[in-house]
C-alpha cells in the first residue's frame, strides 16, 4: 500500500508523468480517507459511502422542465403538484419524482403508413394492413389510411386515469373510423364524403376520449389515401373511368340543354311580341277605318251626290297610277281615241 506522501505525489504530479487510471485513482482515495480518519479502513469505506450518497442526493435534487411541457410530480407514488417549465428542485434518493409531460407539443398517431425517425412508439402502427381494412355500407371493401393529430390537455388523467392512454387512443381510433366508413357507400368514401368523415369522426373519438377521461384533447382528423382492395383495384378503375365518362356525358347534355333552350325562350318571346304588335296594329287599323267610314256616312248624309262624286274621284287618283295600260273611253265616240302613253313619258322624266 502506498503511504499518504505517495498519495499526494501522485494526485499532484507535475506534467511528466502518465495519468493514472480510474482503479488507481479510487485505490489512492482510499488511502487518502484511511490516513484521514483514526480507527481504520472500516469507517473510512463509510464516510467515502456518504459522500457519495450526497454526491448523488444533490445530483438528483433538481431538474429542467422544457418550455412546451409541465412536470408532474409524485411523492412516494402519490401525486402532489404540477410544475410549471424552468428550473425547479425536489426532494432526491427517489422520494420526489418528476414525470415530463409535453402539453403544448402536438401529437399524433398514423394509421396504415409509418412516418420514418418517428420516436413514439403508438404513433405508428403495428399491424397497418390490418388497421386499414374496412367495410363500407354496401358491403364493398376499402383500405382507409389516416392520421389523427393530437395534444395532452390534462397531464394528470393522462398520467393516473387511464392505462396507456396513448395505446388507447389508437383503439378509439380504429373503432371510430370503422363505425363512420361503415355507414357510407365506398363512392362516398372514395369521393365525395372525406370532409363529412373527418369531421364526424373527430367529434366521435373527442367524445370517447373526455368519456375515457383520457387527458387528451383531438385537434385533427385527415384522411390520406383510400383505395380498394388490390385483387379489385383494376375493376374498381374501370368504373370509375365509366362513372367519370357517364358524368362528361352528363354535363354536354346539360351543356347544349342550357344553349338551346335559352334561345328558342327567346325566339317564342320574340314571335309573340311580334304577333301582338300585328293584332294591335290590326286593330288599331281596323278601328281608324270605322271612325273614317262613319265620318265618310255623315258626310254623305249631307249631301250624297257630292260625297259620292268625291269618293269616286279619289278612288280613281288611287287605282289609275296602279295600271299600265290605259284606255279611255267616252260615252259619245265611236271609235278608241289616240292618247299619249303616258307611262313612257313618266319613266322618261327626269
Amino acid at each position: 500500500m502506498p503511504n499518504g506522501n505517495g498519495s499526494q505525489s501522485s494526485w499532484g504530479g507535475g506534467a511528466s508523468q502518465r495519468p493514472p487510471d480510474l482503479d488507481a485513482l479510487l485505490r489512492q482515495g482510499r488511502d487518502w480517507f484511511r490516513q484521514l480518519l483514526p480507527g481504520g479502513g472500516s469507517r473510512g469505506v463509510i464516510v467515502l459511502a456518504v459522500l457519495a450518497l450526497a454526491v448523488f442526493g444533490a445530483w438528483t435534487a433538481y431538474y429542467t422542465v422544457p418550455s412546451d411541457s409541465v412536470a408532474v410530480v409524485q411523492r412516494f407514488g402519490k401525486y402532489l403538484k404540477e410544475v410549471p417549465p424552468g428550473l425547479h428542485f425536489k426532494l432526491p434518493l427517489g422520494i420526489d419524482a418528476a414525470t415530463i409531460v409535453p402539453v403544448k407539443r402536438q401529437l399524433k398517431q398514423e394509421f396504415g403508413f409509418t412516418t420514418p425517425g418517428s420516436s413514439d412508439p403508438y404513433q405508428s402502427p403495428r399491424d397497418g394492413k390490418r388497421e386499414t381494412e374496412m367495410v363500407t355500407g354496401d358491403l364493398n371493401a376499402a383500405l382507409v389510411e389516416w392520421v389523427v393529430q393530437y395534444r395532452i390537455s390534462d397531464p394528470v388523467r393522462f398520467l393516473f386515469e387511464v392505462r396507456e392512454p396513448s395505446e388507447t387512443l389508437r383503439y378509439v381510433s380504429e373503432s371510430v373510423m370503422r363505425e363512420v366508413v361503415g355507414d357510407r357507400t365506398v363512392d362516398e368514401v372514395i369521393t365525395i364524403g372525406r370532409q363529412e368523415i373527418e369531421t364526424e369522426a373527430l367529434a366521435k373519438m373527442q367524445a370517447l376520449s373526455t368519456k375515457y377521461e383520457m387527458g387528451i384533447s383531438i385537434d385533427q382528423v385527415q384522411l390520406k389515401n383510400i383505395n380498394p382492395p388490390a385483387p379489385v383495384q383494376a375493376s374498381f378503375n374501370e368504373v370509375n373511368q365509366a362513372q367519370q365518362e357517364k358524368e362528361k356525358l352528363i354535363n354536354e347534355a346539360r351543356r347544349d340543354y342550357n344553349k338551346v333552350i335559352p334561345l328558342a325562350e327567346g325566339e317564342k318571346d320574340q314571335r309573340i311580341r311580334e304577333a301582338d304588335g300585328y293584332r294591335l296594329k290590326r286593330i288599331n287599323e281596323a278601328e281608324g277605318d270605322v271612325a273614317r267610314f262613319s265620318a265618310l256616312l255623315a258626310e254623305y248624309s249631307k249631301a250624297p251626290e257630292v260625297t259620292r262624286r268625291r269618293i269616286y274621284i279619289e278612288t280613281l287618283q288611287d287605282v289609275m297610277p296602279r295600271l299600265r295600260s290605259k284606255i279611255i273611253i267616252d260615252e259619245q265616240a265611236r271609235s278608241i281615241l289616240p292618247l299619249l302613253n303616258l307611262d313612257s313619258q313618266k319613266e322618261t322624266k327626269p
